[in-house]
């Protein structure tokens, strides 16, 4: 018998909508104290700059703009949990445009203030049921704000890692949201009992086949951070690297996650 698919998670809206523009404000206040010489700094984003990751922060909310703006389709037919499968096929577009906002942009955080209001805007005239067409299939606008969470957690992650003494924060909900969406997204790829991922606070689930545990502590357990478990499952940080550095407790011969990491890349 093939494991029961779990129950979707459900977010509610004001607090995703908040979370969004909690962590996008965050971005913003670091923006305003970057250097021309912060700017130009490489990243672990291939060729991106600190300049095109900025610009790539405005992208993750104009994309809301751009999907509003399409007539609405008459029915959804996609899952929250399909949108991290959609992201490789789009990253040199999106690479691209960011490069192309970079440069058409100069002054970054004017820029960035004009995106939170336009957003801000279109969110105040639309229902959270809004049906938009995204990579991810056709989806409620309240379920494609939560992977807007996971885009400014796991970027902000990659500014602070390309600015040295950058500690940009991390909103609580948006990291919880993204935390629980990615959670989720590997209990769905790895359906299963047999083992137990716990990344406390925000999540524990159960994924990979095999014997389900019913009482006591389970067999197989997967535990870490929030945020080291958003580096593995965006393949910022390799398994092996990971529970070498003890930044895993992996206990288990079902334990090992590696063939089904990273998530999204």
């Amino acid at each position: 018998m093939s494991p029961a698919r779990p129950r979707a998670r459900s977010y509610d809206p004001a607090r995703t909508r908040a979370a969004v523009l909690a962590q996008f404000g965050h971005v913003r206040d670091a923006v305003r104290t970057l250097t021309p010489e912060q700017l130009a700094l490489p990243t672990r984003l291939g060729e991106w700059t600190v300049r095109d990751l900025v610009a790539h922060f405005g992208m993750v909310l104009t994309v809301v703009d751009r999907l509003l703006a399409e007539p609405e389709p008459a029915r959804q037919d996609g899952r929250l949990l399909d949108w991290p499968s959609g992201i490789e096929a789009e990253a040199p577009a999106i690479a691209d445009t960011a490069r192309r906002r970079a440069e058409q942009h100069p002054d970054l955080d004017a820029h960035l203030a004009e995106v939170e209001r336009t957003f801000t805007a279109h969110l105040d005239t639309q229902p959270p049921g809004r049906l938009l067409p995204t990579n991810a299939g056709v989806l409620p606008l309240a379920d494609y704000l939560v992977t807007r969470t996971v885009e400014l957690v796991v970027h902000t992650d990659d500014l602070n890692a390309a600015v040295p003494g950058l500690a940009v924060p991390c909103d609580r909900q948006a990291l919880a949201t993204a935390t629980r969406l990615l959670a989720d997204t590997l209990a769905a790829k790895a359906p299963g009992g047999a083992t137990e991922v716990r990344i406390p606070p925000y999540a524990v689930v159960q994924c990979v086949e095999g014997p389900r545990h019913t009482r006591g502590t389970p067999p197989n357990v997967v535990e870490t951070d929030p945020l080291t478990w958003i580096r593995l499952a965006t393949g910022r940080l390799a398994w092996k690297d990971a529970v070498a550095e003890a930044k895993v407790s992996a206990r288990g011969e079902r334990a090992d996650l590696g063939e089904l990491l990273p998530l999204l890349s």
